[in-house]
Protein backbone atom coordinates (compact mmCIF):
# COMPACT_ATOMS: atom_id res chain seq x y z
CA UNK A 1 0.00 0.00 0.00
CA UNK A 2 1.39 3.55 -0.71
CA UNK A 3 0.61 6.62 1.54
CA UNK A 4 -2.72 7.38 0.53
CA UNK A 5 -4.05 3.63 1.33
CA UNK A 6 -4.33 2.52 -2.19
CA UNK A 7 -2.14 -1.00 -3.18
CA UNK A 8 0.94 -0.18 -5.55
CA UNK A 9 1.10 -1.69 -8.69
CA UNK A 10 3.33 -4.91 -8.74
CA UNK A 11 6.24 -4.45 -10.22
CA UNK A 12 8.24 -7.04 -11.98
CA UNK A 13 11.72 -7.15 -10.41
CA UNK A 14 14.69 -7.51 -12.10
CA UNK A 15 16.47 -10.56 -11.40
CA UNK A 16 19.31 -9.91 -13.09
CA UNK A 17 22.43 -9.66 -10.44
CA UNK A 18 23.57 -6.01 -9.24
CA UNK A 19 27.55 -5.58 -8.80
CA UNK A 20 28.62 -5.83 -5.31
CA UNK A 21 30.51 -2.39 -5.78
CA UNK A 22 27.25 -0.69 -6.79
CA UNK A 23 25.00 -2.28 -4.23
CA UNK A 24 27.72 -1.43 -1.55
CA UNK A 25 27.60 2.11 -2.81
CA UNK A 26 23.90 2.74 -2.21
CA UNK A 27 24.23 1.22 0.83
CA UNK A 28 26.39 3.69 1.46
CA UNK A 29 24.70 6.32 0.62
CA UNK A 30 21.59 5.47 2.08
CA UNK A 31 23.73 5.09 5.66
CA UNK A 32 24.91 8.26 5.24
CA UNK A 33 21.80 10.12 4.02
CA UNK A 34 20.11 8.38 7.14
CA UNK A 35 22.49 9.43 9.54
CA UNK A 36 22.69 12.79 8.60
CA UNK A 37 19.03 13.86 9.01
CA UNK A 38 18.94 11.58 12.44
CA UNK A 39 21.58 12.50 13.92
CA UNK A 40 20.37 10.92 16.90
CA UNK A 41 19.28 7.57 15.24
CA UNK A 42 23.10 6.39 14.72
CA UNK A 43 23.02 4.64 18.12
CA UNK A 44 20.37 2.73 16.86
CA UNK A 45 22.59 1.04 13.76
CA UNK A 46 23.35 -2.24 13.89
CA UNK A 47 26.55 -3.58 14.85
CA UNK A 48 27.47 -4.81 11.79
CA UNK A 49 27.23 -1.47 9.91
CA UNK A 50 29.41 0.18 12.43
CA UNK A 51 32.28 -2.68 11.97
CA UNK A 52 31.35 -2.16 7.84
CA UNK A 53 31.90 2.05 8.41
CA UNK A 54 35.30 1.39 10.76
CA UNK A 55 37.13 -0.88 8.26
CA UNK A 56 36.22 1.33 5.33
CA UNK A 57 37.63 4.86 7.56
CA UNK A 58 40.61 2.57 8.63
CA UNK A 59 41.42 1.99 4.72
CA UNK A 60 40.98 5.19 3.43
CA UNK A 61 43.12 6.74 6.43
CA UNK A 62 46.22 4.06 5.67
CA UNK A 63 45.96 5.46 2.02
CA UNK A 64 46.53 9.28 2.85
CA UNK A 65 48.97 11.40 5.49
CA UNK A 66 47.56 11.45 8.88
CA UNK A 67 49.45 14.51 9.68
CA UNK A 68 52.35 16.92 8.90
CA UNK A 69 55.40 14.76 9.31
CA UNK A 70 53.67 12.26 7.23
CA UNK A 71 52.57 14.69 4.72
CA UNK A 72 56.57 15.94 4.73
CA UNK A 73 57.61 12.61 4.79
CA UNK A 74 55.67 12.04 1.28
CA UNK A 75 57.02 14.81 -0.01
CA UNK A 76 60.77 14.15 0.84
CA UNK A 77 60.49 10.87 -0.94
CA UNK A 78 58.43 12.69 -4.18
CA UNK A 79 61.84 14.75 -4.41
CA UNK A 80 63.98 11.99 -3.98
CA UNK A 81 62.37 10.09 -6.65
CA UNK A 82 62.35 13.38 -8.94
CA UNK A 83 66.48 14.07 -8.46
CA UNK A 84 66.95 10.21 -9.20
CA UNK A 85 65.07 10.87 -12.38
CA UNK A 86 66.99 13.77 -12.91
CA UNK A 87 70.50 12.32 -12.67
CA UNK A 88 69.59 9.13 -14.81
CA UNK A 89 68.76 11.72 -17.57
CA UNK A 90 72.25 13.39 -16.77
CA UNK A 91 73.66 10.66 -16.96
CA UNK A 92 72.50 9.32 -20.32
CA UNK A 93 72.97 12.32 -21.70
CA UNK A 94 76.72 12.40 -20.78
CA UNK A 95 76.36 8.70 -22.08
CA UNK A 96 74.96 10.28 -25.36
CA UNK A 97 77.89 12.90 -25.68
CA UNK A 98 80.70 10.73 -25.11
CA UNK A 99 79.64 8.16 -27.65
CA UNK A 100 79.11 10.74 -29.99
CA UNK A 101 82.56 12.96 -29.04
CA UNK A 102 84.35 8.91 -30.01
CA UNK A 103 82.22 8.54 -32.92
CA UNK A 104 84.09 11.68 -34.05
CA UNK A 105 87.18 11.52 -32.87
CA UNK A 106 87.84 8.01 -34.64
CA UNK A 107 86.22 9.18 -37.90
CA UNK A 108 88.43 12.10 -37.97
CA UNK A 109 91.48 9.54 -37.03
CA UNK A 110 90.72 7.29 -39.47
CA UNK A 111 90.65 10.02 -42.22
CA UNK A 112 94.10 11.05 -41.71
CA UNK A 113 95.30 7.74 -41.82
CA UNK A 114 93.33 7.11 -45.20
CA UNK A 115 94.60 10.27 -46.41
CA UNK A 116 97.93 9.15 -45.26
CA UNK A 117 98.04 5.83 -46.40
CA UNK A 118 97.30 7.31 -49.56
CA UNK A 119 100.54 9.55 -50.26
CA UNK A 120 102.10 5.71 -50.39
CA UNK A 121 100.06 4.31 -52.49
CA UNK A 122 101.42 4.10 -56.31
CA UNK A 123 98.74 5.46 -58.84
CA UNK A 124 96.88 3.66 -60.75
CA UNK A 125 96.42 3.29 -65.23
CA UNK A 126 93.81 5.33 -64.41
CA UNK A 127 94.35 7.68 -61.44
CA UNK A 128 96.32 10.78 -61.89
CA UNK A 129 100.31 10.64 -60.62
CA UNK A 130 100.34 10.99 -56.60
CA UNK A 131 102.52 14.09 -55.22
CA UNK A 132 105.65 13.58 -53.26
CA UNK A 133 105.00 15.19 -49.76
CA UNK A 134 107.62 18.16 -48.68
CA UNK A 135 108.80 16.04 -45.92
CA UNK A 136 109.44 12.09 -48.20
CA UNK A 137 112.53 12.34 -47.06
CA UNK A 138 111.38 11.18 -43.00
CA UNK A 139 109.40 8.26 -44.44
CA UNK A 140 112.47 7.29 -46.93
CA UNK A 141 114.76 7.02 -43.67
CA UNK A 142 111.97 5.04 -41.91
CA UNK A 143 112.17 2.57 -45.44
CA UNK A 144 116.13 2.55 -44.83
CA UNK A 145 116.25 1.53 -41.20
CA UNK A 146 112.83 -1.05 -42.09
CA UNK A 147 115.13 -2.36 -44.74
CA UNK A 148 118.80 -2.87 -42.34
CA UNK A 149 116.57 -4.45 -39.59
CA UNK A 150 114.87 -6.60 -41.77
CA UNK A 151 118.42 -8.19 -41.83
CA UNK A 152 120.22 -10.59 -39.97
CA UNK A 153 123.45 -10.20 -38.37
CA UNK A 154 126.35 -8.86 -40.23
CA UNK A 155 129.00 -11.22 -40.88
CA UNK A 156 132.06 -9.99 -39.27
CA UNK A 157 134.30 -12.32 -40.63
CA UNK A 158 133.76 -11.47 -44.02
CA UNK A 159 133.96 -7.94 -43.32
CA UNK A 160 137.39 -7.63 -41.89
CA UNK A 161 138.14 -9.69 -44.67
CA UNK A 162 136.87 -6.79 -47.09
CA UNK A 163 138.26 -4.22 -45.19
CA UNK A 164 141.87 -5.57 -44.97
CA UNK A 165 141.74 -5.58 -48.64
CA UNK A 166 140.51 -1.73 -48.43
CA UNK A 167 143.50 -1.12 -46.69
CA UNK A 168 145.65 -1.54 -49.29
CA UNK A 169 143.97 0.60 -51.84
CA UNK A 170 144.39 3.82 -49.74
CA UNK A 171 143.79 5.60 -53.01
CA UNK A 172 140.25 4.38 -53.28
CA UNK A 173 136.76 4.83 -51.86
CA UNK A 174 135.26 1.82 -51.97
CA UNK A 175 131.42 1.50 -51.02
CA UNK A 176 130.42 -2.37 -50.67
CA UNK A 177 126.89 -4.23 -49.73
CA UNK A 178 126.73 -8.18 -49.86
CA UNK A 179 123.45 -9.86 -48.10
CA UNK A 180 123.55 -13.45 -48.10
CA UNK A 181 119.85 -13.92 -49.43
CA UNK A 182 119.36 -17.45 -47.18
CA UNK A 183 119.65 -16.08 -43.75
CA UNK A 184 119.59 -12.50 -44.56
CA UNK A 185 123.41 -11.82 -43.48
CA UNK A 186 124.96 -9.09 -44.37
CA UNK A 187 128.30 -7.27 -44.82
CA UNK A 188 128.35 -3.03 -45.10
CA UNK A 189 131.44 -1.28 -45.78
CA UNK A 190 130.46 2.99 -45.93
CA UNK A 191 127.38 1.44 -48.31
CA UNK A 192 124.84 3.98 -47.20
CA UNK A 193 126.61 6.98 -48.57
CA UNK A 194 125.42 8.75 -52.07
CA UNK A 195 128.11 8.27 -54.95
CA UNK A 196 127.56 9.12 -58.89
CA UNK A 197 125.73 5.79 -59.79
CA UNK A 198 127.46 5.93 -63.46
CA UNK A 199 124.98 3.41 -65.38
CA UNK A 200 124.41 1.74 -62.47
CA UNK A 201 120.88 4.08 -62.45
CA UNK A 202 120.03 1.90 -65.30
CA UNK A 203 118.91 -0.93 -62.40
CA UNK A 204 115.82 1.54 -60.86
CA UNK A 205 114.90 2.95 -64.01
CA UNK A 206 114.34 -0.90 -65.56
CA UNK A 207 112.39 -1.49 -62.13
CA UNK A 208 110.11 1.35 -62.78
CA UNK A 209 109.87 0.15 -66.34
CA UNK A 210 108.38 -3.88 -65.37
CA UNK A 211 106.03 -1.45 -62.61
CA UNK A 212 104.48 -0.05 -65.17
CA UNK A 213 104.36 -3.02 -66.98
CA UNK A 214 102.66 -4.56 -64.47
CA UNK A 215 100.00 -1.88 -64.31
CA UNK A 216 99.10 -2.13 -68.11
CA UNK A 217 100.11 1.45 -68.58
CA UNK A 218 102.71 -0.17 -71.36
CA UNK A 219 102.75 -3.52 -73.50
CA UNK A 220 105.89 -5.24 -74.46
CA UNK A 221 104.63 -4.60 -78.25
CA UNK A 222 104.75 -0.83 -77.89
CA UNK A 223 106.78 0.81 -80.40
CA UNK A 224 109.07 3.91 -79.49
CA UNK A 225 110.30 6.33 -81.88
CA UNK A 226 113.77 7.47 -81.01
CA UNK A 227 113.69 11.39 -81.70
CA UNK A 228 117.13 13.69 -81.96
CA UNK A 229 116.67 14.68 -78.20
CA UNK A 230 117.41 11.05 -76.97
CA UNK A 231 120.34 10.35 -78.92
CA UNK A 232 123.43 10.33 -76.29
CA UNK A 233 127.36 9.84 -76.71
CA UNK A 234 128.37 6.84 -75.28
CA UNK A 235 127.81 3.55 -74.96
CA UNK A 236 125.24 1.88 -76.72
CA UNK A 237 124.95 1.49 -80.71
CA UNK A 238 121.28 3.23 -81.06
CA UNK A 239 122.96 6.58 -81.63
CA UNK A 240 123.81 5.67 -85.05
CA UNK A 241 120.09 5.16 -86.66
CA UNK A 242 118.54 8.00 -88.21
CA UNK A 243 116.19 10.21 -86.35
CA UNK A 244 112.48 8.32 -86.28
CA UNK A 245 113.71 4.86 -86.02
CA UNK A 246 111.26 2.60 -84.23
CA UNK A 247 112.04 0.35 -81.70
CA UNK A 248 109.96 -2.14 -79.69
CA UNK A 249 109.95 -0.98 -76.16
CA UNK A 250 110.88 -4.17 -74.72
CA UNK A 251 113.84 -4.30 -77.20
CA UNK A 252 115.00 -0.45 -75.86
CA UNK A 253 114.81 -1.59 -72.41
CA UNK A 254 116.92 -4.56 -72.94
CA UNK A 255 119.41 -2.56 -74.90
CA UNK A 256 119.46 -0.37 -71.77
CA UNK A 257 120.66 -3.03 -69.52
CA UNK A 258 122.96 -5.01 -71.43
CA UNK A 259 124.98 -2.49 -73.45
CA UNK A 260 124.32 0.01 -71.81
CA UNK A 261 122.89 2.32 -74.24
CA UNK A 262 122.54 5.85 -73.46
CA UNK A 263 120.37 6.29 -76.09
CA UNK A 264 117.69 3.76 -75.24
CA UNK A 265 117.92 4.81 -71.35
CA UNK A 266 116.91 8.16 -72.49
CA UNK A 267 113.82 6.96 -74.67
CA UNK A 268 112.80 4.92 -71.70
CA UNK A 269 112.70 7.89 -69.39
CA UNK A 270 110.56 9.77 -71.96
CA UNK A 271 107.95 7.00 -72.03
CA UNK A 272 108.20 6.75 -68.34
CA UNK A 273 107.01 10.36 -67.67
CA UNK A 274 110.19 12.01 -67.14
CA UNK A 275 113.34 12.60 -65.02
CA UNK A 276 110.82 13.87 -61.66
CA UNK A 277 108.59 11.31 -61.98
CA UNK A 278 111.20 8.57 -61.76
CA UNK A 279 112.62 10.12 -59.38
CA UNK A 280 109.19 9.66 -57.14
CA UNK A 281 108.77 6.20 -58.08
CA UNK A 282 112.45 5.60 -56.65
CA UNK A 283 111.25 7.29 -53.32
CA UNK A 284 108.24 4.50 -53.30
CA UNK A 285 111.04 1.70 -53.65
CA UNK A 286 112.56 2.78 -50.39
CA UNK A 287 115.61 4.25 -52.06
CA UNK A 288 117.45 6.96 -49.97
CA UNK A 289 120.27 8.13 -51.93
CA UNK A 290 119.24 7.41 -55.45
CA UNK A 291 118.30 10.67 -58.00
CA UNK A 292 118.37 10.87 -61.56
CA UNK A 293 119.00 14.37 -62.49
CA UNK A 294 120.11 14.43 -65.95
CA UNK A 295 119.55 12.70 -68.91
CA UNK A 296 122.45 9.93 -70.28
CA UNK A 297 125.10 9.91 -70.48
CA UNK A 298 126.12 11.87 -66.76
CA UNK A 299 129.96 12.18 -67.39
CA UNK A 300 130.06 14.62 -65.00
CA UNK A 301 128.26 11.99 -62.00
CA UNK A 302 125.18 14.24 -60.93
CA UNK A 303 123.08 10.88 -60.56
CA UNK A 304 123.89 9.51 -57.54
CA UNK A 305 123.01 6.14 -55.93
CA UNK A 306 124.78 3.89 -52.78
CA UNK A 307 125.46 0.53 -52.85
CA UNK A 308 123.28 0.61 -50.19
CA UNK A 309 120.55 1.30 -51.96
CA UNK A 310 121.31 -0.68 -55.09
CA UNK A 311 121.48 -4.16 -52.87
CA UNK A 312 118.05 -3.13 -50.89
CA UNK A 313 116.77 -2.69 -54.55
CA UNK A 314 118.00 -6.63 -55.36
CA UNK A 315 116.54 -7.99 -52.49
CA UNK A 316 112.89 -6.47 -53.19
CA UNK A 317 113.42 -7.53 -56.47
CA UNK A 318 114.25 -11.19 -55.28
CA UNK A 319 111.23 -11.48 -53.06
CA UNK A 320 108.56 -9.91 -55.60
CA UNK A 321 108.36 -7.18 -53.15
CA UNK A 322 108.37 -4.20 -56.43
CA UNK A 323 107.10 -6.10 -59.07
CA UNK A 324 105.65 -9.45 -59.90
CA UNK A 325 107.02 -12.36 -60.04
CA UNK A 326 107.00 -13.09 -63.97
CA UNK A 327 108.25 -9.11 -64.38
CA UNK A 328 111.23 -10.05 -61.81
CA UNK A 329 111.94 -13.40 -64.18
CA UNK A 330 111.99 -11.20 -67.32
CA UNK A 331 113.94 -8.94 -65.43
CA UNK A 332 116.66 -11.01 -64.07
CA UNK A 333 117.10 -12.89 -67.51
CA UNK A 334 117.97 -9.36 -69.02
CA UNK A 335 120.64 -8.92 -66.20
CA UNK A 336 121.89 -12.02 -67.17
CA UNK A 337 123.06 -11.30 -70.66
CA UNK A 338 125.19 -7.98 -69.43
CA UNK A 339 127.87 -7.97 -71.89
CA UNK A 340 130.57 -6.62 -69.88
CA UNK A 341 131.64 -9.71 -67.16
CA UNK A 342 135.15 -7.91 -66.37
CA UNK A 343 134.38 -6.71 -62.62
CA UNK A 344 131.97 -9.07 -60.29
CA UNK A 345 131.78 -12.39 -62.25
CA UNK A 346 135.98 -12.27 -62.79
CA UNK A 347 135.66 -13.05 -59.17
CA UNK A 348 133.62 -15.68 -59.44
CA UNK A 349 134.07 -19.99 -60.24
CA UNK A 350 132.95 -21.05 -63.36
CA UNK A 351 129.53 -22.39 -62.81
CA UNK A 352 128.34 -19.64 -60.82
CA UNK A 353 125.33 -17.26 -62.75
CA UNK A 354 125.18 -13.16 -62.01
CA UNK A 355 122.58 -10.91 -63.02
CA UNK A 356 123.82 -7.71 -63.13
CA UNK A 357 124.39 -3.97 -63.95
CA UNK A 358 127.56 -2.14 -64.44
CA UNK A 359 128.82 1.42 -64.21
CA UNK A 360 131.88 3.63 -65.49
CA UNK A 361 132.57 6.88 -65.39
CA UNK A 362 135.83 8.19 -64.74
CA UNK A 363 135.03 9.25 -60.90
CA UNK A 364 133.35 5.92 -60.07
CA UNK A 365 133.47 1.98 -61.33
CA UNK A 366 130.91 -0.05 -60.03
CA UNK A 367 128.85 -3.14 -60.75
CA UNK A 368 125.97 -4.85 -58.94
CA UNK A 369 124.08 -8.30 -58.93
CA UNK A 370 122.78 -11.50 -57.42
CA UNK A 371 125.22 -14.50 -58.06
CA UNK A 372 123.63 -18.33 -57.77
CA UNK A 373 126.10 -20.32 -56.82
CA UNK A 374 126.62 -23.83 -57.89
CA UNK A 375 126.42 -25.21 -54.05
CA UNK A 376 122.84 -23.43 -54.03
CA UNK A 377 124.10 -20.68 -52.25
CA UNK A 378 122.35 -17.19 -53.48
CA UNK A 379 123.64 -13.71 -52.31
CA UNK A 380 124.02 -9.96 -53.58
CA UNK A 381 126.98 -8.40 -54.22
CA UNK A 382 126.68 -4.35 -54.78
CA UNK A 383 130.19 -2.53 -55.18
CA UNK A 384 130.77 1.48 -56.51
CA UNK A 385 134.47 2.42 -56.07
CA UNK A 386 135.36 6.12 -56.20
CA UNK A 387 138.42 6.66 -57.70
CA UNK A 388 141.00 9.26 -59.23
CA UNK A 389 140.62 9.63 -62.68
CA UNK A 390 139.64 6.45 -64.65
CA UNK A 391 142.55 4.54 -62.16
CA UNK A 392 142.67 0.73 -62.95
CA UNK A 393 142.76 0.03 -59.58
CA UNK A 394 138.88 0.60 -59.19
CA UNK A 395 139.04 -2.47 -61.69
CA UNK A 396 141.05 -4.81 -59.36
CA UNK A 397 139.87 -4.07 -56.44
CA UNK A 398 136.05 -4.77 -57.24
CA UNK A 399 137.34 -8.46 -59.13
CA UNK A 400 139.62 -9.23 -55.67
CA UNK A 401 136.74 -8.41 -53.16
CA UNK A 402 134.82 -10.29 -55.53
CA UNK A 403 136.86 -13.26 -55.20
CA UNK A 404 136.97 -13.10 -51.29
CA UNK A 405 133.23 -13.51 -51.24
CA UNK A 406 132.57 -15.97 -53.47
CA UNK A 407 135.13 -17.82 -51.59
CA UNK A 408 133.43 -17.21 -48.19
CA UNK A 409 130.23 -18.04 -49.73
CA UNK A 410 131.71 -21.15 -50.79
CA UNK A 411 132.44 -22.87 -47.79
CA UNK A 412 130.49 -25.95 -46.26
CA UNK A 413 127.27 -24.90 -44.48
CA UNK A 414 128.38 -25.63 -41.19
CA UNK A 415 131.75 -23.41 -41.32
CA UNK A 416 130.06 -20.75 -43.31
CA UNK A 417 128.11 -19.10 -40.54
CA UNK A 418 129.86 -18.41 -37.13
CA UNK A 419 129.01 -15.28 -36.13
CA UNK A 420 125.97 -16.48 -33.79
CA UNK A 421 128.51 -19.08 -32.24
CA UNK A 422 131.29 -16.21 -32.01
CA UNK A 423 128.06 -14.12 -30.23
CA UNK A 424 127.20 -17.11 -27.95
Amino acid sequence: MNRSGKHSPTRVKNTKAKPKRKVAARKSRRLFNFTSKNPASTKKIAKSDRQQLDIQGTAEHNLRPTNDRDLANLNSQSNYQSKQRKRQRSSLWLAIHLVTITVGLSTILGTVVSLANSLETFATPDSTPVTVPADSSNQVKLDSLFAISSLGNEITALKDDLQQLANQYPDLEPEIFLVDLDNKGFVSIGAEKAIASASTIKLPILVAFFQELDRGTISLEEQLTMTQDAIAEGSGNMRYEEPGAKFSVLETATRMMTISDNTATNMIIDRLGGIEKLNDSFIKMGLQATRLNNPLPDLTGTNTTSSEDLGNLLVKIDSGQLISLRSRDRLLHIMRNTARNTLLPEGLGSEAIIAHKTGDIKSVLGDTGIIDMPNGKRYIASMLVKRPDNSPQAKEFIQEASSIAYQYFAKPQGSSFTLDEEQE
